[in-house]
């Protein structure tokens, strides 16, 4: 696959910190970069848009991750068929894209998951292993692929495959929701190995609310979960009608 065929995406919302060295590590990979500012009310606005060389997007208020990637993905369709997303925190190196991109097999229009490496370091936040083993298991039960990493918001995506997906979700449970919906729209997931950074005493932004969001991924998975139900139910009763 070409590289010239991929754009990056990065969502940000309160970067300020880290947004700036992630995106000229992004430009180094010589792919069209475009920022999301998803509402930021802290200094991300001034410093994105102080880099040169990008296509800054904004909402005039926080929509969610989601949201951002969708917007995201609609402005780079125009011109790119693949999209790279990666997060604004630091915890990526974005030279491990061409991991992604390597990864896909010939002729495929799949989705490529960046499955973290290290996840089990000491630095690594308690919240970040949780989550992870149980958004794999619910990712599984709701329909979706097994994986290993299905939190990991380093990703390749198809487009537009992807924005044909219908996906509901508007904050972080898009990306467990997209790869569910892709398996069950016959578009392959798969996984390729990505480096991850959790460096020790060092200030990392996460906007991700235990309880809040735990609600929010309840909620998602109920209704995956009640959708495949209902497309097994329905599948069942259409293959016991009588043939004409």
């Amino acid at each position: 696959m070409p590289v010239s065929d991929c754009a990056v995406i990065i969502p940000v919302f309160n970067h300020e910190r880290r947004v700036a060295g992630v995106i000229r590590r992004a430009l180094s990979l010589e792919m069209p970069v475009f920022v999301v500012d998803d509402g930021s009310n802290d200094r991300t606005p001034e410093i994105i848009d102080a880099i040169p060389g990008i296509t800054v997007l904004r909402h005039e208020r926080n929509l969610g991750k989601g949201a951002a990637m969708l917007t995201g993905f609609k402005a780079a369709a125009r011109s790119r068929k693949w999209a790279v997303s990666i997060d604004a925190d630091g915890q990526h190196n974005p030279a491990d894209a061409f991991n992604l991109i390597r990864a896909v097999p010939a002729g495929q229009r799949c989705i490529m998951v960046g499955k973290r490496e290290g996840m089990s370091g000491k630095h690594v936040p308690w919240t970040s292993k949780f989550g992870r083993g149980f958004s794999n298991f619910w990712v599984w039960i709701s329909g979706g692929p097994s994986l290993g990493d299905s939190q990991s918001g380093f990703r390749l995506y198809p487009l537009p495959e992807v924005l044909n997906l219908g996906v509901r979700a508007r904050r972080f449970q898009f990306e467990v929701e997209v790869i569910v919906l892709a398996r069950q729209y016959n578009i392959p997931v798969f996984e390729a190995p990505v480096r991850v950074v959790y460096q020790e005493g060092a200030e990392r932004v996460s906007h991700f609310r235990p309880f809040v969001d735990f609600l929010r991924n309840s909620e998602t998975f109920s209704r995956l979960i009640f959708r495949r139900i209902f497309s097994y139910g329905h599948a069942c009763r259409a293959s016991k009608r009588p043939k004409i």
